[in-house]
């Protein structure tokens, strides 16, 4: 089975440009390079976006376990972000609006871990 590459990055951009997926940017745990992947995602009412992985070893999803410090692009929104891990009743609510926004492609989310994206504080100017 062919991994990430080229032709899925550009998928991946194209997508997140129509708004269709995030194209979600993590710092890799053992590299601490940037590292890109489109993922599916639920705008909440405040701004937060509701991730599933459905693997539990989804490259991204381990990123963010050890630094959860990210940046979003969807459309022309480009955000910094902090992923918040959800466990119990809220990942089950999180997966279930994905599966409910993407259909049965998606029926594999929750086998990996679960966040919540919010919008950074602004820093200070100085």
């Amino acid at each position: 089975m062919a991994g990430p590459g080229p032709l899925t990055d550009e998928i991946g951009d194209q997508l997140a440009g129509w708004g269709v997926v995030a194209q979600l940017e993590t710092r890799g745990r053992r590299s601490a390079a940037p590292v890109r992947a489109a993922v599916g995602f639920v705008e909440e009412d405040d701004g937060s976006l509701l991730i599933a992985a459905g693997d539990p070893g989804a490259a991204w999803a381990r990123n963010l376990e050890a630094d959860p410090r990210c940046r979003v692009k969807i459309g022309d929104r480009h955000e910094d972000m902090l992923a918040e891990p959800l466990a119990g009743p809220d990942a089950a609510r999180a997966v279930a609006a994905l599966i409910l926004r993407y259909g049965t492609p998606a029926e594999r989310l929750g086998r990996g871990p679960v966040f919540r994206l919010r919008k950074m504080a602004p820093r200070p100017s100085q």
